[in-house]
């Protein structure tokens, strides 16, 4: 798992870029500003993880946030106040599995400390056969014995079933081999 500290720079040009713009562009389950800041300061810090700048761009991104040797890939980023740990569950909402990306990086903000985890990657077909499905209106049992209703329908996938990162270039390999069998889980 690589982790890094969130600039303050770059968290400050997320924020303002928001105050202006509607990341929230699909049918449903667009998120809150607080979730749309969370997913865009993921996105842009893993852009600078693997070398690239920071991107700002308003308007509807098509389901993905990057193409990397021609692949589509979605950064998708919850945001926690502890750090992700293997059996942490990511989140993909089943309404965006249509949508053009074939390859997603699961990351995490630990928002007490600011420090952002890329917890692993993983393959559209990979996610939709592996993760747990929960429809809309399930209930969650949570390990910590708590539920919760899904406000939509959700794939769950565990930390530890991703193909996990240790350095940026894995991901450059991933998304140009586009073989599971390429890196260790």
């Amino acid at each position: 798992m690589i982790s890094k500290g969130i600039p303050d720079w770059l968290k400050k040009q997320t924020w303002d870029f928001l105050q202006e713009n509607n990341m929230g562009q699909r049918h449903m389950s667009n998120g809150t500003k607080a979730q749309q800041y969370t997913g865009l300061l993921g996105e842009n810090m893993l852009r600078l993880i693997i070398g690239l700048q920071p991107k700002f761009v308003p308007g509807y991104d098509h389901g993905y946030d990057l193409e990397m040797n021609g692949v589509k890939v979605d950064v998708k980023t919850m945001g926690r106040t502890v750090d992700p740990k293997p059996t942490y569950v990511n989140n993909f909402i089943a309404f965006q599995k249509d949508l053009d990306a074939q390859v997603y990086v699961f990351c995490s903000i630990n928002k007490s400390t600011n420090v952002f985890f890329v917890c692993g990657v993983m393959s559209k077909e990979e996610l939709l056969d592996q993760g747990s499905f929960f429809p809309l209106g399930a209930l969650r049992y949570r390990d910590d014995k708590t539920t919760m209703r899904m406000k939509a329908p959700t794939y769950e996938i565990q930390n530890h079933l991703l193909i996990q990162i240790k350095d940026p270039v894995e991901i450059w390999s991933y998304t140009f081999y586009h073989e599971p069998s390429f890196l260790e889980r």
